[in-house]
């Protein structure tokens, strides 16, 4: 068994990353050979994703991966959840996509409750409320004309996983975030699909992580030198469930945050829990790789941090991330803190101002300067997470002695130490790329670069990766 190279196409909601990794028995190493950001866009209809220039931009990552590396093996697209595109009959894009923060997908909460109302929803799918869940989303949009020509359904990562192949399919993972599929048979679930009121055959087949999708499109391979006979193949495609994977994780005591613009909190099971009591403390059942269940509830994550970033931007006052991260750090603990997951922070605007807000409303005083104001986002995600540790302890029964934090915020120095204080549990940071190795191993097993379960895998993060150690410190 020798190793290979493949390429791992991340698609972040801040960012899209296109990744090179060699894979071999004891080896790993990635490279990013591009990255470019991932705005939405705001029309008179509402807030879109630009995934025209995503799809640009992940030609020109993969042109520069086919310059970068001797022989690419193969490429597999993962990338946020929920939010979908709609085909035509030809396969044509028939609209820019409606971002998950847009404020229309609320309409249809109401049209599918009173269709299958909360409770049996929850039984049947197993996921949490979520106001933009692609459900409520989809039973929003069919007050659109593009709905009228649509004929098949694709969330984002399969969108392009399209684009690349020209095969349609809905990889599970990413899948079974839609509160569309049976938590247990993880097939679509009739009744469910039916209170959206769509049709069935709008879904697209449901394939598995560790497949094969279809060769390259011969398109692709001659404007990008990617070979032709290069495959795309099915990973994680939601990014948390390949950023999982890379979890350098020894045994199951442990709980992971994948944080990024978003943060999910929780530990990964060997099947469902669908309980009442997880309904109300509003838990998910997400699929994982190797028919592993993530069991996690969703905070609203470092968005509230990168949101106030770009309203003081958009005013011509624009903060170095680095030097407010000091400064916030420098202050003394027992500031205000609020819920990360308020409704009023979901929106794009003006973030600052709405902290300040939520401070008034609770009795606190609102963080005087930039830095309390930082300081403020990070306690407030630290307790949020240490919340949420608390309730998956109590609701699985899981021991949890270590928690693994994943992915762009594990950079975030001062989150890591405030959220080992928040928990009273070392937070082991990293690997940063967890998503796009997670990835790229996946793809490395099915073309035996690698064998082994997803333990073996996760030994050879472990072995390879860089991550940094924070302990919590003697509470007074």
């Amino acid at each position: 068994m020798t190793g290979g190279v493949v390429t791992a196409i991340d698609l972040g909601a801040s960012s899209v990353r296109v990744l090179l990794a060699r894979v071999g028995p004891g080896q790993l190493a990635v490279k990013e050979v591009h990255r470019a950001r991932n705005e939405p866009v705001a029309l008179p209809d509402g807030l879109h994703w630009d995934v025209l220039r995503l799809h640009h931009e992940v030609v020109v990552g993969l042109r520069l991966a086919a310059r970068g590396a001797d022989e690419i093996a193969s490429l597999a697209v993962d990338g946020w959840c929920i939010d979908y595109a709609l085909l035509d009959d030809a396969g044509s894009l028939l609209a820019n996509p409606y971002h998950h923060r847009d404020p229309r997908h609320a309409s249809g909460v109401d049209i599918v409750h009173a269709a299958l109302e909360p409770r049996r929803l929850y039984e049947r799918t197993g996921i949490q409320y979520l106001p933009f869940n692609t459900v409520y989303q989809l039973a929003a949009g069919q007050e659109s004309a593009a709905f009228d020509r649509a004929r098949t359904v694709l969330l984002i990562p399969d969108l392009l996983g399209f684009w690349l192949s020209g095969v349609t399919a809905a990889e599970r993972t990413n899948a079974s975030t839609t509160g569309l599929l049976d938590v247990r048979t993880r097939s679509w679930a009739p009744d469910v699909v039916a209170a959206a009121g769509v049709s069935h055959s709008l879904l697209a087949p449901l394939r598995d992580a560790g497949e094969p999708l279809g060769p390259i499109r011969p398109a692709i391979a001659t404007t990008t030198g990617v070979p032709a006979r290069v495959e795309v193949g099915l990973v994680g495609s939601h990014d948390t469930a390949s950023a999982v994977v890379a979890m350098p994780a020894v045994d199951d005591r442990v709980a992971f945050i994948s944080c990024g613009t978003w943060s999910l909190v929780g530990v990964e099971l060997a099947a469902p829990i669908v309980t009442e009591a997880g309904r109300a403390a509003n838990f998910t059942n997400e699929l994982g790789v190797d028919g592993r269940t993530r069991y996690l509830r969703n905070v609203m994550g470092l968005w509230v941090l990168q949101e106030s970033l770009r309203t003081w931007e958009r005013a011509g006052e624009p903060e170095d991330l680095d030097r407010l991260l000091a400064a916030a750090g420098a202050l003394p603990a027992g500031g205000p803190v609020i819920d990360p997951d308020d409704p009023s922070l979901l929106a794009p605007g003006d973030i600052p101002e709405r902290i300040r807000d939520l401070c008034h409303a609770a009795g606190e005083p609102p963080p005087p300067s930039r830095a309390a104001l930082a300081r403020c986002v990070l306690d407030s995600l630290a307790a949020a997470y240490a919340r949420t540790i608390d309730d998956v302890v109590r609701l699985t029964g899981r021991e949890v002695r270590t928690i693994h934090l994943v992915g762009g915020g594990s950079r975030n120095g001062l989150l890591c130490r405030l959220t080992a204080d928040a928990t009273g549990l070392p937070v082991v940071a990293g690997p940063v790329e967890a998503t796009g190795i997670g990835n790229a191993l996946v793809q490395a097993r099915r073309l035996g670069f690698v064998r082994g379960d997803l333990d073996a895998l996760r030994a050879l993060v472990r072995a390879n990766a860089v991550v940094t150690r924070h302990e919590p410190r003697p509470r007074i």
